[in-house]
């Protein structure tokens, strides 16, 4: 039998005062911090192969930077590119990666902070491979508690659909959708080291707002475990959260504490971070003494590539999209006819819009799909609706099966079919046209069909 190794690090990756922070389509720079910004990493080591996970605290990594930091780590560790699993946790307290003239931002701090990162990651990989001792892996599924996470799409009693509408909005019927409320764990016991906790579960890390740098509710998750149990390290990869939020639409009893609403209609505050980590961090905390321990006799890393048509925008939409989209980028916000959600929707529909007006016709999507024994990893490179993770979690075969978000690329929202009728912010903003979802949930299928025939 080849014996199962795991390697484990953790950087702080703070940007400097006065970057653009990402998140949302209006501007904002980093005043200071609630928290620390970091990045962990999994270095994975069986027989002759090696494989490293690495969770970054930030919004999102594009493709082209995603591509150059993949490229740095394997040649800073000396591995296959491919071997590289790299996915973003996607506070929305983060720094910008890339420069923005929307938000007025300046793009020197810009470009040296994603300098920076690349050299951070690069050294946080080398560390985690320094750090390989014989392992044990144990699994168990969890139960979110209720009142960290909703479905964030409804149907209004007029027909339509909002993204988060405003807190007890007489028109509001019913939520679309229904929540996945597994919480997959994966428990790495080392000889000689600190045990390792892996958390997988999927919900937006957008519960505070404001200027202030934060790694949002990933961070409490993994300070709270880490101070609960001696001895063990915790990283986190998100799951399926592009449909799902942290805001209850008809708050009551202690629902309002430590929380107010935002501009965008949405329960945020550094408590709501606070009570979200801490929840799910008690999802762990009752599960790890649980799990199931199973040999793990080899591993492996596989990508996929899949096809997607692209929402080119009808030729008449477009005067009215560079209307909103110019004047939005002069800040002007209020000449355009709506406000929250609404005004974000808009915007959104429009940057998108005049994105694509010349193309591309088509985009290609990366499917990463990571084997540890009888438990995969699929890293899909954007935002999917929690249906995506459900359709994946039902290939049989697999006892668990976790699918994690803005992995290996950030390449915007992925809604279900259904959605794309429907309408609301994820669906108008989507670079794709309806079938997206689908594609990616078979993709996804056969990916993890090619996985279990590499360990025959």
């Amino acid at each position: 039998m080849e014996r199962f190794q795991i390697g484990y690090a953790k950087v702080n990756i703070n940007p400097f005062l006065g970057i653009g922070i990402r998140g949302y389509y209006v501007p904002r720079f980093a005043k200071g911090f609630l928290d620390d910004l970091e990045s962990s990493a999994l270095a994975l080591k069986c027989g002759e192969t090696t494989i490293l996970l690495v969770s970054v605290d930030n919004c999102g990594i594009d493709t082209d930077l995603t591509v150059r930091y993949r490229t740095a780590i394997a040649k800073a560790c000396g591995i296959s590119y491919d071997a590289i699993f790299l996915s973003s946790t996607h506070t929305h307290t983060g720094p910008l990666l890339r420069p923005s003239e929307a938000f007025d931002a300046d793009p020197e701090p810009i470009a040296r902070y994603a300098d920076f990162l690349e050299q951070r990651l690069a050294d946080l990989s080398v560390m985690a491979l320094a750090d390989l001792r014989p392992a044990r892996m144990g699994f168990v599924i969890g139960r979110a508690p209720e009142r960290i996470a909703y479905i964030r799409r409804y149907k209004m009693k007029d027909g339509s659909t909002w993204t988060c509408p405003p807190i007890n909005d007489p028109n509001i019927d019913h939520p679309i959708g229904t929540l996945d409320q597994r919480v997959n764990v994966l428990r790495f016991d080392r000889e000689g080291a600190d045990s390792i906790v892996l958390m997988n579960y999927g919900v937006h890390a957008d519960t505070i707002n404001g200027e202030q740098i934060s790694s949002d509710w990933l961070g409490w998750l993994r300070r709270t475990v880490e101070k609960a149990l001696d001895g063990v390290k915790c990283i986190c990869f998100v799951g399926a959260q592009g449909d799902v939020g942290s805001t209850h639409v008809y708050p009551s009893g202690g629902d309002m504490n430590d929380t107010q609403i935002s501009f965008d209609n949405e329960m945020k505050s550094p408590g709501m971070a606070r009570f979200v980590g801490r929840a799910l961090a008690g999802t762990i905390l009752q599960v790890y003494d649980k799990v199931e321990y199973v040999d793990v006799e080899k591993i492996n890393i596989l990508h996929k590539y899949i096809r997607v048509k692209a929402n080119i925008p009808d030729p008449k939409d477009l005067p009215l999209a560079h209307k909103y989209k110019d004047l939005h980028d002069a800040g002007r916000d209020d000449q355009i006819p709506y406000t929250a959600m609404e005004l974000t929707t808009v915007v959104a529909e429009a940057i998108r819009m005049c994105q694509l007006e010349n193309g591309p016709d088509y985009f290609t999507l990366e499917l990463t799909g990571v084997r540890l024994g009888p438990v995969a990893l699929i890293g899909i490179p954007g935002e999917p609706f929690t249906d995506i993770g459900v359709g994946i979690k039902d290939t049989e075969g697999w006892p668990m099966i976790m699918p994690c978000c803005l992995t290996n690329g950030e390449a915007g929202y992925f809604p279900m079919k259904e959605a794309f009728d429907e309408g609301g912010y994820e669906a108008r903003s989507s670079n794709y046209v309806s079938g997206v979802a689908e594609a990616i949930i078979q993709g996804a299928k056969e990916l993890l069909a090619d996985l279990k025939r590499s360990g025959i």
